[in-house]
């Protein structure tokens, strides 16, 4: 050590001594001290990476179990597709017998390790599917008697402990194999909390819950692994998934690609741009980030894959701008409906008040996109491979049919689930219509296994969260943190804010938007009031943080749907949705100091907070991005957030030099760019 400090010491002098020539041989010591210290910092986070998002190898089953693969997936498509439409079946029941079938396929084309020795599996994972199958059997044949039961009432019987307990086992060891050892950690600690949280000191801790308790509330309820995450699974995210397989076979995805090439394919990130601006227009339909995903993201993922979008970034694009439909009225995830109830304050006023808030949202969304597609240099098509647009009209407009028909079967009130079948039986009447694009009888069987196969890790993924939903509602963890950060808070309204906007993803964690809404009304809205907040808001802070809890890891519904489209991993998809929303996690901080951006006050006033706001967003976009026009460095980025926030917050001052602080954190890099360029036009390199 001694001697290190001494070399320290020595090389300023030394540098100083021997000139230039001296200086490089410094330098270049120098460097090189810094390259292995960015390799062992690289290599230290590729190991975490590969330690939090290693999963199972897929296999490839060949000969018997191939057929029996086959056979199994086209039971779960005909199952889900009867439930859908025929029977009538208790929830419970019907996730339940779901996720025992997925799992008895899970085991058999999802191996325990990495790298598989073989693509038939092994003994242990054919036992593992039995028993999964065991343990459907089981609920089939005490359906009347789960669904009739009162909990915590009736007792558990030793075989009712041993099939929740094996289903729960396996549930965990499926997580591990298809989305890794993040989340599986996290089940695993809120295991131990439930199980042994009394023992903690303090409000933290929760009363006695033994293991029978926390099997019956985790098993035997919908509060927990069958709660809303795997519902939405075994329902409508299942039959869009089929939809957008039926589409990607009859060959509506080459239409949709083609259409998107005319469009944008001169354009540096068009397929991106267009799946923001799609996913907003159904958005504002829907009202669901989980049914947007899976119904634009059927068409926009396989998009931006087949243009060289990395997969978890396809995935987090169509997610982050999907989630925007929870704030775009009329429907508003159905949460303004609730707001009208709870607060009083007319409908139309909460509408009006959405629209700039959204805005801002998709801003955010839409120039990280472009400056992504820039970053990553993710080119123009070449224009040899762009068709005209008359005959990619001729060829697959009929294509556009099964989106007329989700769209008015949306709008005259159907189900998601029947608006999904209804666009499903679209695109194979279309397909009728040509041969080319006509699908026989075994290729519709494909079209199931296939849309089954791409539900697999999906299905273990939203189980999870449902392991996880229920241990916070077991425990009361939420209204324990609330107590706690609240006490903490005193009456600091930015600290109190941070604290109900981390509640508020907490509660909203595999819940729909409204479920999480109401709860965080509740539990935190008149803290915020008693501190000053406007009741609207108030009300509105709390909604935008619900929307944005479906794509915040490590429980985002809607990433988990996005993963079957982009074959990707759902924590890695979240992570970067969040990243291409980030600026939507300040914006709820800005309206509640600044109610213009929520409508109110003079149409100047309005014009002058939504100008100054969008060029504030679009700071910290390119900034989180750390691109604009050339790479930006970190002082410059932070220099450059430091100026777009200021021109977030009100006062006319404060704008003014948050714009010329953004602009010379910007202007730098794009100077510096454009001069290295004409450097290079003035004096090309020779070779």
């Amino acid at each position: 050590m001694q001697d290190h400090n001494q070399v320290k010491k020595v090389l300023p002098l030394f540098d100083l001594i021997c000139g230039s020539a001296d200086q490089s041989v410094v330098c270049r010591i120098n460097s090189g001290a810094r390259q292995m210290q960015q390799d062992q910092s690289t290599s230290t986070l590729q190991g975490l990476r590969a330690i939090l998002f290693a999963v199972g190898a897929r296999r490839n089953p060949q000969g018997f179990w191939r057929l029996i693969v086959k056979a199994l997936a086209l039971v779960i498509a005909a199952y889900i597709y009867y439930a859908a439409t025929v029977a009538v079946l208790d929830p419970l029941v019907l996730v339940a017998i779901f996720l025992c079938l997925m799992l008895s396929l899970l085991f058999l084309v999802v191996g325990a390790k990495q790298v598989l020795q073989n693509d038939n599996p092994p003994a242990y994972d054919i036992g593992l599917s039995i028993v999964a199958s065991g343990v459907g059997v089981y609920f089939v044949y005490n359906a009347d008697t789960i669904i009739t039961r009162i909990s915590l009432l009736d007792p558990l019987s030793p075989t009712d402990i041993a099939a929740s307990t094996l289903l729960w086992v396996m549930t965990v060891e499926a997580t591990r194999r298809t989305v890794g050892f993040g989340l599986t950690a996290i089940v695993g600690i809120m295991m131990v909390y439930n199980l042994w949280g009394d023992l903690l000191p303090g409000t933290i801790a929760h009363g006695l819950i033994t293991y029978e308790h926390f099997l019956d509330q985790t098993v035997f309820t919908t509060n927990g692994i069958f709660g809303a995450p795997l519902r939405v699974a075994a329902t409508y995210a299942f039959l869009f998934v089929t939809f957008g397989t039926f589409l990607e076979k009859s060959g509506g995805g080459d239409f949709f690609f083609n259409l998107a090439a005319v469009v944008s394919g001169r354009k540096v990130g068009g397929p991106a741009k267009v799946a923001v601006v799609s996913s907003a227009l159904f958005g504002t339909i829907s009202g669901s980030p989980t049914s947007d995903v899976v119904t634009t993201g059927s068409i926009t993922i396989p998009m931006m894959r087949r243009l060289g979008y990395p997969r978890a970034l396809a995935g987090a694009i169509e997610v982050a701008a999907s989630t925007s439909g929870g704030l775009l009225p009329p429907i508003m995830a159905s949460a303004a409906f609730i707001m009208v109830e709870v607060t009083g304050i007319p409908y139309l006023d909460i509408a009006k008040a959405a629209i700039i808030p959204a805005y801002l949202y998709l801003l955010g969304v839409f120039v990280q996109v472009h400056v992504l597609s820039k970053k990553l240099d993710l080119k123009p098509m070449d224009p040899e491979d762009i068709p005209l647009f008359s005959t990619v009209i001729k060829e697959g407009g009929l294509f556009i049919l099964p989106l007329a028909i989700l769209v008015t079967a949306l709008f005259n009130g159907y189900s998601i689930s029947y608006v999904a079948i209804f666009g499903t039986v679209g695109v194979y009447a279309v397909s009728l219509l040509r041969r080319q694009t006509r699908l026989g009888f075994f290729a519709i069987l494909d079209v199931f296994i296939t849309a089954t196969l791409r539900m697999v890790p999906v299905t273990a993924a939203c189980a999870a969260a449902g392991l996880v939903v229920g241990g916070i509602s077991m425990t009361g963890l939420s209204g324990k943190l609330a107590l706690i950060i609240f006490e903490v808070a005193g009456n600091g309204l930015i600290i109190a804010l941070l604290v109900t906007a981390a509640i508020t993803i907490l509660l909203g964690m595999g819940m729909p938007t409204p479920s999480a809404y109401i709860m965080a009304a509740v539990l935190t809205a008149p803290i915020l009031i008693k501190l000053g907040v406007p009741m609207l808001n108030a009300h509105f802070f709390l909604l935008f943080f619900s929307v944005l809890s479906a794509l915040t890891p490590p429980v985002a519904v809607a990433a988990y749907a996005a993963s079957s489209l982009a074959e990707a991993n759902p924590l890695s998809i979240a992570g970067r949705a969040v990243g291409l929303a980030a600026p939507a996690f300040v914006i709820p901080f800005i309206f509640v100091f600044r109610a213009e951006l929520l409508g109110q006050g003079t149409a100047l006033e309005i014009l002058g907070s939504t100008l100054s706001a969008s060029i504030g967003v679009a700071g910290i976009a390119i900034n989180i991005a750390g691109y604009f026009q050339t790479q930006l460095t970190w002082r410059q980025r932070c220099l450059g957030i430091i100026g777009a926030f200021l021109l977030l917050l009100p006062g006319l001052s404060l704008n003014l030099l948050g714009f010329a602080i953004l602009a010379a954190s910007l202007g730098w890099p794009s100077l510096a760019g454009f001069l290295a360029k004409s450097n290079e036009a003035r004096f090309p390199k020779k070779d």
